[in-house]
């Protein structure tokens, strides 16, 4: 069960607009984070009054997440890492996993939410031998997000993207492949992709809250099929099981995996 969730004074942060529900506020919430409002709490709550499964889901990615960047430091020797649309802190960040197996890893965060940007500094936390930066950058804008990642990142060596939840706001399936093709074009052989993203055609009861969640005023995340979600991969060679749901990527020994609407895969660049 989530820890007793804290709502922070809407005036630390005049910016931030709290009179919506915002996604990645309340993904933070189905986490257990303590950064969001009484408004994500209520957005969450209606959507597991609806479908309970979305906490599993959310954690399942989370976990899947810690796995992926393991599996990255540990066995395929990656120390960069660019992640897009990292959300809020929580637990087990990217930076936190990867320097925590190599604390020389370098990391470089992305997103465009002021939310995010208000607690940066959380994302910020480095080694002394690595390195670790934010760029407040949108998804849709892969040559702003490759320029300033040259700062701390080089692009030619092997880097790890992460695009975790992050292309379902991105409605056009067409312009989210391409902004996969820009910005893994842009890295060298031995670079890798993780992306996960909630899938179409796997719980009718899912797509039914998703649906409703769409309408509630906040971001709107769009889900996609199985195969959409494997053509994210296209030239890239998997690495097993390839794209299946999160909770039976490489699962840790004795944990449930469930069948979950949320897809995902790792996949090297030859």
């Amino acid at each position: 069960m989530p820890e007793p969730v804290t709502t922070p004074e809407p005036t630390d942060h005049p910016e931030i607009d709290t009179s919506v529900p915002h996604s990645a506020r309340i993904w933070n919430y189905w986490l257990g984070g303590t950064d969001n409002y009484l408004v994500d709490q209520a957005a969450g709550d209606a959507y597991t009054a609806v479908f309970p499964g979305i906490v599993t889901i959310a954690r399942g990615s989370r976990a899947f997440l810690r796995r992926t960047i393991t599996y990255l430091v540990s066995e395929a020797g990656i120390r960069q890492f660019l992640d897009v649309g990292t959300g809020l802190p929580t637990a087990q960040n990217t930076h936190e996993v990867a320097q925590g197996i190599a604390p020389d890893a370098r990391i470089v965060h992305v997103d465009n939410d002021p939310m995010v940007l208000a607690h940066a500094r959380a994302l910020l936390t480095s080694t002394p031998e690595g390195a670790t930066a934010y760029i407040e950058a949108d998804a849709t804008d892969p040559d702003r997000i490759l320029a300033a990642a040259a700062e701390t990142l080089d692009l030619g060596r092997p880097v790890a993207l992460i695009l975790s939840n992050i292309l379902g706001h991105v409605a056009d399936h067409e312009q989210a492949r391409s902004i996969v093709t820009r910005l893994m074009g842009a890295l060298p052989s031995g670079s890798h992709l993780c992306l996960n993203d909630g899938s179409l055609g796997v719980d009718p009861v899912f797509e039914q809250a998703q649906d409703a969640y769409n309408n509630s005023g906040a971001v709107p995340y769009v889900l996609r099929t199985v195969d959409d979600i494997i053509r994210f991969f296209d030239g890239l060679e998997l690495v097993d099981p390839g794209v299946v749901p999160v909770t039976r990527w490489r699962p840790d020994h004795g944990s449930p995996t469930p069948e979950v609407a949320e897809h995902g895969g790792l996949a090297r660049k030859p």
